[in-house]
């Protein structure tokens, strides 16, 4: 018997979209490629938050009538779909406004002495060169605040974890790392990386935003202890994010915010707080946003993940192709398509990145500019900003040529050439890009 292979209708999948078929610019087609900050959301997501909105809305784990019932089961059933989703227990899922408070809720427990694993002076919080913000700044705190050193991992010249700069040891403690860099597009080594922090005794933690919306993503086949990502990065709302903890270790976690909900008893000598998840979710959660993550994790399974996996490689085949071929124009990390994802940034010699997004948007296609919120990575670059384009599982070879075409308009418009390049500034922007600033980040 012949396997069938599947393949991904991009025809079928945009038309859930509403927001794919408009016009910007002056009538110009919509090309979005910036789903690497913020995707579309499909029909089936909208309709899920307003079917809630209209029918059940009510507080969650509060109130014994039946709208505060019917509600408490589609958050809870939300939970069991997004952990099924990413291969783990129900239980092991915590909602968060945003991937960097998941990261932040982490962080903050390793400075808890109640935290079997807390940090202190003598100790090593590793993290990588690679990083986001998000998953930099909150140990750069961590490290202020405890005294622990903070070490990192270098990059390579292509923009990959460069295994090879640090060794870590027995006072290492911690071990955090991106799975796909929003930047270079560079997908982590997860397997030697843990390898490495468990043969000293090291936890884990993982930036999973860029990874789980693209790619079949298994928290406990990949054996991290930590993981955060975003519901706005996959399909779904803005204002929830996700925590993955090992069910052992949020069992051991203290609570990060206090409040209602989160509690087992109170008296006003103490309070004993309620097994996780709930010890994390203080508060009223964003209940309508978390059914809308549960059917975005739905809708992206129907297509399947391997399906989008392959048909987003292609798409990125075909953009390091397209703009490689362009003289003057360099991409900022692998000019390969092996272990690598959806972000593809760029720098055109003599324009800068800002000018270049201007030129593109004036052509309908958008895409981020700036340093990503990735400072650190952009100077070790040698880059003071990029243009980066972003794929999803809606998006087309025909956008590809799109956003191919328009970097060319661009070069063209400030009449630049690969001869006439000096050190990739020029154009109105030149004069914001000291610091990496260019009026958007």
């Amino acid at each position: 018997m012949t396997a069938t292979v599947r393949t991904l209708d991009v025809a079928r999948v945009r038309a859930d979209f509403p927001i794919l078929s408009r016009t910007v610019r002056d009538g110009k087609p919509l090309v979005y490629l910036d789903s690497g900050a913020t995707s579309q959301r499909p029909l089936a997501v909208l309709d899920a938050e307003r079917e809630f909105l209209v029918t059940a809305n009510s507080a969650v784990h509060r109130g014994a009538h039946q709208l505060a019932e019917e509600a408490t089961d589609a958050y809870e059933g939300a939970r069991a779909d997004i952990a099924r989703f990413v291969g783990v227990y129900a239980d092991e899922i915590v909602f968060t406004k945003n991937a960097t408070e998941s990261l932040n809720l982490v962080t903050y427990s390793f400075s808890d002495d109640r935290f079997p694993y807390h940090v202190g002076p003598g100790d090593e919080i590793v993290i990588t060169e690679l990083e986001h913000h998000a998953n930099l700044v909150p140990w750069q705190e961590l490290a202020r605040r405890t005294g622990a050193t903070l070490k990192w991992y270098g990059v390579t010249d292509d923009g990959r974890i460069d295994l090879d700069s640090l060794e870590l040891s027995p006072a290492t403690k911690v071990v955090a790392f991106t799975h796909q860099s929003n930047v270079t597009g560079a997908v982590s080594d997860v397997a030697e990386m843990v390898r490495r922090a468990k043969e000293v005794g090291a936890l884990t933690v993982l930036d999973a935003c860029q990874s789980v919306p693209h790619m079949p993503v298994d928290f406990r086949e990949l054996g991290v202890d930590f993981a955060a990502f975003s519901g706005h990065k996959m399909f779904g709302p803005s204002g929830v994010g996700v925590l993955y903890g090992r069910r052992a270790l949020l069992a051991e976690t203290p609570p990060f915010i206090t409040g209602g909900s989160m509690i087992e008893t109170v008296t006003m000598e103490g309070s004993t707080y309620a097994p996780p998840p709930q010890r994390f979710e203080a508060g009223v959660p964003m209940t309508s946003q978390v059914i809308g993550l549960g059917a975005a994790v739905r809708y992206l399974e129907a297509l399947g993940m391997d399906v989008v996996a392959e048909h987003e490689h292609a798409l990125v085949g075909a953009a390091l192709e397209g703009l490689g071929a362009i003289d003057g124009v360099r991409i900022i990390g692998p000019t390969d398509n092996v272990d690598r994802g959806g972000a593809v940034s760029f720098v055109v010699d003599g324009i800068h990145a800002h000018d270049v997004g201007q030129i593109l948007d004036d052509e309908g296609v958008a895409v981020r500019v700036g340093h990503h919120c990735a400072w650190p990575l952009m100077r070790r670059l040698g880059v003071p900003a990029t243009a980066r384009a972003s794929f999803a599982a809606y998006n087309t070879l025909d956008e590809v040529d799109a956003l191919v075409a328009a970097v060319r308009k661009a070069q063209s418009f400030f009449g630049v050439s690969a001869a006439k390049a000096d050190n990739g500034q020029s154009g109105v922007s030149a004069a914001k890009a000291d610091n990496g600033q260019s009026g958007v980040a």
